[in-house]
């Protein structure tokens, strides 16, 4: 990103194994339990308990990557690029979101659901129920527009990137880990995961901002929920 020199790794190896173990944790719990890692916290529906349970998550690992960057003396904001300093620069971002889901969400997740098969289980199992479990997916589906793009296109794409040498291994080994991180989902439900972490991944290079792509996540994942919630099973 503009504020990092790609050639330079935000955090020594060591950093980076401890959060993409915390990442596989996730991703391996979520796997055991067909669907999203799950406390089971007490007095709530499963669903709710697990959107509760990913974004306390998350934002764990946003804090653990903030540390690294203040030892550095970078700020939060260091891995995110751009700037909205008018509507008219948040709007395009919008704008350039939107036409990610139209064009290339969309249509991969169409593809998803043709030749996911056992996907649909996965989809009942975490699709909100009630009201509350709505406004719980919404908030975990902004915490994870942030916080996932931030791990993966930020956080991870730039050590890959420095390490190897080259922003393309850079791009398609954050977009190998990203669908990794949806074990959840049977192989061919995370290959089409994958290519939109690749498709996120490009985004993030052609704007050198993780902002469009931030708000494309969320806005992806928040749709989808909604249809759930509406006209689900």
């Amino acid at each position: 990103m503009p504020e990092i020199p790609r050639t330079r790794p935000i955090a020594p190896w060591w950093h980076t194994v401890l959060v993409m173990a915390a990442i596989a944790g996730l991703s391996i719990a979520g796997h055991r339990q067909h669907g999203l890692a799950n406390l089971h916290l007490p007095a709530m529906s499963s669903q709710l308990s697990s959107y509760l349970t990913v974004t306390m998550a998350e934002w764990l690992l946003i804090f653990v990557i903030w540390l690294a960057l203040k030892r550095r003396g970078l700020r939060i904001t260091s891995l995110v690029g751009g700037r909205w300093d008018s509507t008219k620069s948040f709007f395009r971002d919008l704008g350039i979101a939107v036409g990610y889901f139209a064009v290339v969400a969309l249509p991969i997740s169409l593809l998803a659901d043709r030749f996911g098969g056992g996907s649909k289980d996965v989809d009942v199992t975490i699709s909100p129920r009630t009201v509350l479990d709505l406004l719980g997916w919404l908030t975990v589906s902004i915490t994870a527009g942030f916080c996932e793009e931030y791990f993966f296109r930020g956080y991870l794409m730039q050590q890959f990137t420095a390490w190897s040498g080259s922003r393309p291994v850079g791009i398609v080994t954050q977009a190998v880990f990203f669908g990794l991180g949806h074990a959840y989902y049977n192989k061919r439900v995370m290959f089409t995961v994958m290519l939109l972490g690749l498709a996120l991944g490009l985004l993030a290079h052609w704007r050198k901002s993780l902002r469009p792509g931030m708000l494309a996540h969320g806005l992806v994942d928040s749709v989808g929920g909604i249809i759930a919630f509406f006209w689900g099973p």
